[in-house]
């Protein structure tokens, strides 16, 4: 009798201590189980996380250029109005405009001297755009305007507070005028255009923000 109960209850215990060490090993596996599908989704939201930063990149460049979608409208007076909408915002990145030079749309956050300013280089486009959102005129040229009419243009820029002058070899014609959302051809400096658009255009009713600063920007 006592054998047997010895013998019964030596068989119970190693069943229990094999259930144990089931258990245990069962825990070991949930456990390492646990850490690789945590290690997976780390690795899986690590991975979409960038691919949603880079797909956000590419959204923000696609919707610059959706945004400034439009056209030119031409006037009775020859002035050139854009009919597509002009984002503003701030960029620390270059910008493909769809005009040339262009009236508007976003820009660097630090605008292009424009107090009367003369530049001999072409200057970077999106701290151009900035001088115009604070109600500039740009004055542009390329090689094919008469060198007395260039003179004669940067004269009258120098005596103008809010307006800039600078070479701009990509236009289509030897000189240009732009302001925020408009734009014109004109002949030469004697052209009477010329007067009429910075009388309009300067600090004119098209200026994002009338009576910004056009000093203590960017110059050459």
């Amino acid at each position: 009798m006592g054998s047997a109960k010895n013998t019964g209850s030596a068989t119970r215990k190693a069943r229990i201590e094999e259930m144990r060490r089931a258990e245990r090993s069962r825990e070991r596996l949930r456990r390492v189980l646990v850490v690789v599908v945590s290690a997976v989704v780390v690795v899986c939201l690590a991975g979409f996380g960038a691919w949603a930063l880079m797909k956000g990149d590419d959204s923000k460049d696609t919707a610059d250029a959706k945004s400034s979608a439009g056209s030119f409208k031409t006037g009775s007076d020859g002035v050139k109005t854009w009919t597509g909408k002009l984002d503003r915002n701030h960029v620390a990145k270059k910008v493909t405009y769809p005009m040339t030079p262009p009236v508007g749309g976003d820009h660097n956050q630090v605008w292009m001297n424009c107090n009367g300013d003369v530049y001999k280089k072409a200057i970077p486009n999106e701290n151009a755009v900035h001088a115009l959102e604070h109600g500039a005129v740009w004055v542009t040229y390329t090689d094919k305007a008469d060198s007395g009419d260039v003179q004669k243009l940067a004269a009258k820029v120098r005596q103008t507070p809010y307006s800039l002058m600078s070479p701009d070899q990509d236009q289509k014609d030897p000189i240009m005028l732009s302001a925020w959302g408009h734009q014109r051809t004109v002949k030469s400096a004697t052209d009477p255009d010329v007067t009429s658009f910075f009388s309009t255009f300067v600090q004119g009713k098209q200026t994002p923000e009338p009576g910004a600063a056009c000093t203590n920007g960017l110059s050459q």
